[in-house]
């Protein structure tokens, strides 16, 4: 189930009006968390997410609950958070129209045309949930995606979003546009109290770069937990991945921040994706 990009950019002028009724396409079943979740007014953001790597002081009562609302179902038949139809609630182009801050949110950042877009259809198994395109720097605005079938009243909100954030180092678009972009999403990272984890996507054909580090840097300062994910492995030669995890895990051992488990993914092979899964559950409970 889909909403049209033009929709979603129709309402952020308007925040209050989920009906549709502007819009081509018009929100159908599913779509009441949208219009109560999405449309209230967003708090300021300020301040940074406490660096918890390992959990040590979250609540296990609480973290209890927050792993069977992953991993179990609630009623006889009903699809666990990654069997479930997933659905593009709108695009960020600026601070003022972040959602308020509610459910936890898991952020994928990377280097423009690293796979950002096929790795998230891949991991929640909807081919053309985020737009994917061989043209870098596509992505211009903070995409969020939740789970369908919540109500989005306050004892029903979806268990976590997913944010693709637009893709850093290529753009096609004027520089203070890009400037605009980059601003957009150093502000959403040091920001956002609901943000868990921010997976730092890289090409496993090109390795950490320059500008890479320059995010991990970043996040170090913020203390927002990441952890990075290779993606195309199926590129490279299947004797090299493990060799490249090495290389990566030693290159991320300065970063206080940085999560020191290393992922490889392929979103083609479907390889590493339960991995992945996995640890955003295990993100998203603490």
């Amino acid at each position: 189930m889909t909403i049209s990009r033009a929709c979603s950019a129709r309402n952020r002028n308007h925040p209050d009006d989920w009906s549709g009724d502007d819009c081509k396409t018009r929100p159908r079943a599913g779509f009441s968390f949208a219009r109560r979740y999405f449309s209230r007014s967003a708090p300021r953001c300020g301040g940074s997410v406490a660096l918890d790597i390992l959990g040590q002081n979250r609540e296990a009562e609480g973290l209890k609950q927050r792993q069977d609302a992953m991993t179990e179902t609630t009623t006889p038949g009903e699809k666990p958070l990654f069997g479930r139809p997933w659905i593009f609630i709108r695009g960020v182009p600026a601070m003022k129209f972040l959602p308020p801050e509610g459910p936890p949110e898991i952020a994928f950042a990377g280097r423009s045309n690293v796979g950002k877009s096929s790795l998230i259809n891949a991991l929640v198994g909807h081919k053309g949930l985020a737009r994917t395109s061989n043209t870098p720097g596509r992505t211009q605005e903070l995409n969020y995606f939740v789970p369908d079938g919540f109500s989005g009243a306050a004892d029903d909100l979806p268990p976590m979003a997913l944010v693709d954030m637009p893709g850093y180092g290529y753009a096609q678009a004027p520089k203070e546009q890009v400037d605009a972009w980059t601003k957009l999403v150093f502000d959403y990272l040091r920001g956002r109290s609901t943000l868990k984890r921010v997976y730092v996507l890289i090409d496993s054909r090109h390795g950490v770069k320059k500008n890479d580090e320059e995010v991990f840097a970043l996040l170090d300062k913020a203390a927002v937990s990441y952890q990075i994910v290779l993606t195309k492995t199926d590129k490279i030669k299947d004797a090299g991945v493990p060799r490249l995890i090495e290389e990566t895990r030693q290159q991320i051992l300065k970063h206080p921040a940085a999560y020191p488990e290393v992922l490889a993914t392929s979103s083609e092979k479907s390889r590493g994706l339960d991995d992945l899964r996995n640890a955003i559950l295990t993100a998203i409970a603490r």
